[in-house]
């Protein structure tokens, strides 16, 4: 069983960026798709970005297309959601995942494991 562990968050100005951060532990990343899911208050966790296991094909939320960037480091065990041009409609909860399924059109199916997420609040 993998662990997931976020970092990276914190409060931020409208505009600015921020690099949030999962490490794995207890197997290797290299074989899994990744993503990063986000839940605001009163609101369903929602899918921001996600990256197949090869690294070579990755998808986004219109919402977030042309700001945000996945990456991953397999040799580090870490997976990377890069943030710039912030808003404050960004705040929330940025929770890292795994799941058995991805698709460049809809991103990811069957979430396996959930990191207990990092808190991002972009103030206006």
């Amino acid at each position: 069983q993998v662990q997931l562990v976020e970092s990276g968050g914190g409060l931020v100005q409208a505009g600015g960026s921020l690099r949030l951060s999962c490490v794995a532990s207890g197997r290797t990343l290299s074989s899994y798709n990744m993503g990063w899911f986000r839940q605001a208050p009163g609101k369903e966790r929602a899918l921001v970005a996600a990256i197949v296991w090869t690294a070579d094909s990755t998808y986004y939320a219109d919402s977030v297309r042309g700001r945000f960037t996945i990456s991953r480091d397999n040799a580090k065990n870490t997976v990377y959601l890069q943030m710039s041009s912030l808003k404050p409609e960004d705040t929330a909860v940025y929770h890292c995942a795994q799941a058995a399924e991805f698709d460049p059109s809809y991103g990811l199916k069957y979430v396996r494991t959930w990191g207990q997420g990092t808190q991002v609040t972009v103030s206006s």
